[in-house]
């Protein structure tokens, strides 16, 4: 079977906090509600826009969070427009993904992005057709739930136990756990090292160089 390398995009792949955080913002603002400030919003980075607004306003009604979420796409939509959406490569993710197809390794993505947001990021940085799955919110329940794991094994032609979730947040380390992967943490992103090991990972990297020895490490024994 493949080995397979699952990644989630924002925080692991690439740093987009600051767009994320003013189309937020202007989504809040937009429906009367306080900005909280970025530590508490990148919290919830990674998880489906209807998650992430409920996460965010849990006594708000849904369709509230809904209104929230058409808002927040609205938003980056007009960011990306006028030039203002930049989502750079986080310093060794191309050497990692370099590394890993030179080591037989398929790539996928699992994110919270949608379809066209993901393409555009990934476009931007060629790295679009490096990828033998990409899986998407527009597809799939929010994180933590395995749905996209469980597509991306079947896309890449492996298992659960050659497959391998490396994401920043708590949520891909859950997601990994459901659908019986192993989960890396990427210690570069949003979520604490600490919170990345009790939601499953079995080792968090400091940096995307150091992602490359710990999946050897797994494989190899």
């Amino acid at each position: 079977m493949n080995k397979l390398a699952i990644f989630d995009c924002d925080g692991t792949l690439v740093d987009s906090g600051g767009p994320i955080y003013s189309a937020l913002k202007a989504s809040l603002e937009q429906n009367g509600f306080a900005v909280p400030p970025s530590n508490l919003t990148r919290r919830v980075i990674g998880l489906s826009l209807m998650e992430a607004m409920a996460a965010l306003l849990p006594a708000a009604p849904p369709d509230q969070h809904a209104q929230l979420a058409e808002d927040y796409r609205q938003a980056f939509i007009a960011l990306r427009a006028s030039g203002d959406v930049d989502e750079p490569l986080f310093d060794g993710i191309l050497e990692l993904l370099d590394a890993l197809e030179g080591e037989g390794w398929m790539l996928a993505v699992a994110t919270g992005k949608s379809d066209r947001g993901l393409r555009h990021c990934l476009e931007t940085h060629g790295l679009h057709a490096r990828f033998v799955s990409l899986q998407t919110a527009d597809r799939h329940p929010s994180k933590p739930h395995r749905s996209m794991v469980d597509q991306a094994i079947a896309d890449g032609g492996a298992t659960p136990d050659t497959t391998f979730v490396i994401g920043d947040t708590s949520f891909d380390m859950a997601m990994a756990v459901n659908g019986g992967a192993t989960g890396i943490g990427a210690g570069w992103g949003y979520h604490e090292a600490e919170e990345l090991i009790e939601a499953g990972a079995v080792a968090v990297a400091e940096r995307p160089a150091d992602v490359l020895a710990l999946l050897r490490e797994r494989v190899d024994g």
